[in-house]
């Protein structure tokens, strides 16, 4: 599959996802280079917001954003952000939060889960189940209306999915699940694993290192974190899965996606050919990034405010 032409330049600036030698890793180093975040300008704009407060869901961080000045009951938005369990913040997905409040209408909480690894598996899966358990318990705080979805891009991906199975086998009906070329099997044996080991921005290596870190010695068919390997996925929320055409991550997405669809839940699976993964936090870098999140956005809404 040939990249798109803003594909390319991206990789001939950032060839791969970690860019150092794994054996020599200094991951404090990695985190404070991160944290000053040199593509900070093309994560998106940052709009000012009525509503932007951080609060804690029991003893989880969390970033609360509404776009509308109004104070009635709304769906909603639970967001995971990316970063392989390893990096990433509410802080440094700012853009990400407040782009997707505007763009569904719907009250978006966004989720400081521990990072690995410190916190190893399953603190991610747990923060991730915690918030969306809060939400239900108390909609009044989050002015929910009881409509609640899930998304998350790469590791969030995978925690939105983990919580959307959880929810179901509590009785907790999610209107829907965005998982945005999200980690889904552990096992990491698709065909795009070989197809796109190396030069295509998250090396099949630097993917390992990241379950290596968040989750060792962990059974990787458990699907608290491989939700690919749910045994039975009927009855999952309706779901919309997002890949990137030339990312190691690609295959697990669509066909769990055809998963979901043969087992009868509602699922849309869209590939963006020629991109690379991480374009969707990019909007300043890929015009592929506008176009998957107005479709995620389309999706959400059409499960959060159904007609009628």
């Amino acid at each position: 599959m040939p990249l798109h032409p803003q594909a390319r330049d991206y990789l001939a600036l950032y060839p791969a996802d970690l860019n150092t030698d794994l054996a020599a890793l200094d991951l404090a180093k990695i985190r404070e280079m991160r944290a000053q975040d040199g593509l900070a300008a093309h994560r998106g704009s940052l709009p000012q917001l009525p509503f932007v407060r951080d609060e804690v869901a029991e003893e989880v961080p969390i970033r609360i954003y509404r776009a509308d000045r109004g104070d009635g009951l709304l769906p909603v938005v639970v967001y995971f952000h990316g970063g392989g369990w390893v990096f990433g913040s509410v802080k440094r997905n700012d853009a990400a939060g407040r782009d997707l409040a505007i763009r569904t209408g719907a009250v978006v909480v966004s989720v400081d889960y521990r990072l690995a690894p410190e916190h190893p598996f399953p603190a991610a899966a747990d923060d991730a189940w915690t918030v969306v358990r809060d939400i239900f318990a108390r909609p009044a705080f989050y002015q929910s209306n009881g409509q609640v979805a899930v998304i998350g891009d790469s590791a969030g991906g995978n925690l939105a999915a983990v919580a959307a199975w959880q929810a179901r086998d509590a009785g907790l009906r999610l209107a829907h699940q965005a998982l945005v070329y999200p980690v889904l099997d552990a096992v990491m044996d698709a065909p795009s694993y070989a197809e796109f080991a190396k030069g295509f921005g998250l090396d099949a290596e630097e993917m390992a290192w990241f379950v290596q870190q968040y989750a060792d010695d962990v059974d990787p068919l458990d699907p608290r974190l491989s939700p690919f390997r749910l045994p039975d996925v009927s009855g999952l929320a309706p779901a919309t899965v997002v890949t990137a055409g030339c990312d190691v991550l690609r295959d697990e997405g669509e066909e769990y996606g055809r998963r979901l669809a043969a087992a009868g839940v509602p699922a849309q699976v869209r590939r963006f050919d020629g991109a690379v993964h991480g374009f969707f936090v990019l909007p300043g870098l890929f015009d592929q990034a506008i176009e998957a999140r107005e479709y995620v956005a389309d999706r959400l809404r059409e499960s959060l405010f159904p007609a009628g």
